[in-house]
């Protein structure tokens, strides 16, 4: 079995790791294990986690998992929506696509710990991207069917579930809360996802497809 070790945002990633992709990857011989991004250390304390704030937390947070020399890949999950201006690449970035800078980001950041077993990975644009993969499932779920076609005409504006904005009222977590006041991502974020399908959402979400499809070629090694 390859193990995975997966710098996760925060407790809805990691749930998501643990109830979608783990059945999903271990046919694969793949283990992907979620580590939750650290935010602030107490000395002999409990840690704080979730989030990303500041790149220095997470260059600590990746630098120990990269110590592990039993893992066969160290990655992260984390939004692109809000994503701290002091990572590596982020001055160099040249693309005007979201697509493209996330890829220019992401390969700054494979540059910056040279080490094989790391793939940086960010989602387009956040974690909610992938409700609008599946519009009934989404609104049925928040027991209001009725909105999915709200939903549905959101998506249809773009070429992709990914491709919603980032702006701070219309990013996809804005734009289900505003729909949904409802809402809670740590407790509906992976129940729908689950609802939706890895199938169906990878169909629809290239760049978290790409992804998937790197943590399954783990097990062909």
């Amino acid at each position: 079995m390859h193990r995975v070790l997966i710098l996760a945002e925060g407790q809805t990633e990691e749930r998501f790791v643990k109830d979608i992709l783990q059945p999903h990857l271990w046919p694969f011989g793949v283990d992907p294990q979620p580590k939750i991004a650290t935010t602030k250390r107490i000395k002999d304390g409990i840690d704080f986690k979730g989030g990303i704030v500041k790149f220095k937390k997470v260059e600590e947070d990746l630098r120990r998992l990269l110590g592990d020399s039993g893992a066969a890949m160290v990655t992260t999950l984390v939004d692109y929506y809000g994503f701290p201006r002091d990572f590596p690449g982020w001055g160099d970035v040249t693309a005007t696509s979201p697509s493209d800078r996330v890829k220019e980001l992401e390969k700054a950041l494979d540059s910056y710990f040279e080490d094989r077993r790391f793939r940086g990975y960010l989602m387009l644009h956040e974690y909610e991207a992938m409700l609008f993969s599946g519009p009934d499932e989404t609104a049925q779920t928040l027991n209001d069917p009725g909105k999915a076609s709200s939903l549905r005409a959101i998506r249809d504006g773009y070429t992709g579930p990914e491709k919603i904005d980032d702006g701070v009222t219309t990013a996809p977590s804005k734009r289900v809360k505003t729909l949904f006041p409802s809402y809670q991502k740590t407790l509906h974020g992976p129940l729908i996802v689950g609802r939706i399908g890895l199938s169906k959402i990878r169909t629809v979400c290239p760049h978290f497809d790409e992804w998937l499809r790197a943590l399954e070629a783990l097990g062909t090694e």
